[in-house]
């Protein structure tokens, strides 16, 4: 039962972490501290490995960032006190595998990202690597909490690949019967709907998501949902399970219509710029044109710069500028 939990939440993660290159540029400088412009390049590093028993294991997520730097993210659903080491060996049969005849091993920067409420859970866990008396090397593996995070606090950080994963947060309470309250499951139904769609909305007016990732992010919801929360006999009855089910379809192609008549009000916006700017050129040249003729006219007929500024209120450098012009046609 365990294996089958870690499968789906690994499966859910991985396509969490190939959302558009925007996205995932903003979870690595939410999660790591970095600043990558959103139009940085994702290499995606899917390694299969195999343990003593001869079991295949992949790595969550690897992925290296405009061809230099690496980072390796992990989804931790349960209690691992193996987790630093398992993360350790990833990291090195990575680096292995990569080092194309080099010297350097490169070892990716890793983050596990712990979806499960435990309060002891440290921040950092550190490996202590002893090379006898070549010396010691501190390898630090660092965690992130998911659900000690508000939404607003996930939405600051931009790590918005991790919004499904925030349905978690009524896990542990509606695992017990008492708790599972129409109140308590509209609860869901409105933080899935209202909270989580509502932020979603948002990122992609914002340009931090595109309207795919949009579409994803809502599928990966109803996904978790189903896994989750579908099977409660109360949420079948109380009409829950439709009305997230519903509710998703239904917010999504307000999101999608949204956003189709806002791109369509910027692109009259621009097309109405060019033309003013079109508009404007063309005034220009047209003036600048009677000018130029209505100067050489007045100038043929008086042959004095000054007479002929005086008149046509054009300034005497531009006059003679004209006429240089004409001399040397």
């Amino acid at each position: 039962m365990e294996k089958k939990i870690r499968k789906i939440f690994d499966k859910v993660l991985k396509k969490s972490i190939t959302l558009s290159s925007k996205a995932v540029a903003n979870f690595i400088n939410g999660g790591f501290g970095t600043d990558y412009p959103l139009d940085s390049q994702i290499t995606y590093n899917w390694t299969e490995n195999y343990d003593d028993e001869l079991n295949r294991t992949i790595a969550d997520g690897i992925m290296t960032i405009n061809g230099e730097v690496s980072y390796h993210v992990e989804a931790q659903i349960g209690e691992d006190e193996e987790m630093q080491f398992r993360v350790f060996d990833y990291g090195y049969r990575h680096a292995l595998n990569r080092r194309n005849g080099s010297d350097v091993l490169y070892f990716p920067e890793p983050l596990v990202i712990y979806l499960y409420k435990h309060g002891k859970i440290p921040d950092e866990q550190t490996i202590v690597l002893d090379f006898g008396t070549q010396g010691q090397f501190l390898y630090k593996v660092k965690n992130f909490k998911l659900l000690s995070y508000t939404l607003e606090e996930l939405n600051e950080k931009k790590m918005l690949i991790l919004l499904p994963f925030m349905i978690l947060k009524f896990r542990d309470e509606l695992s017990k019967a008492k708790y599972r309250t129409k109140d308590n499951l509209m609860a869901l139904k409105n933080f899935i709907l209202d909270d989580i769609l509502g932020i979603v909305d948002e990122n992609v007016n914002l340009g931090n998501l595109t309207l795919a990732d949009a579409g994803r992010i809502r599928n990966l919801l109803a996904e978790l949902y189903r896994y989750l929360y579908a099977d409660y006999e109360e949420c079948q009855k109380e009409g829950i399970n439709d009305m997230v089910e519903e509710g998703l379809v239904l917010e999504m192609d307000i999101i999608e219509h949204r956003h189709k008549m806002e791109m369509q009000q910027r692109e009259k916006e621009v097309a109405e710029e060019v033309t003013r700017e079109v508009t404007k050129e063309v005034t220009k040249e047209v003036t600048e044109s009677m000018t130029a003729s209505m100067v050489r006219n007045v100038y043929e007929e008086v042959q004095d710069i000054k007479r002929v500024s005086k008149l046509l209120k054009v300034p005497e450098s531009k006059i003679q500028e004209i006429l240089e012009s004409d001399a040397a046609d």
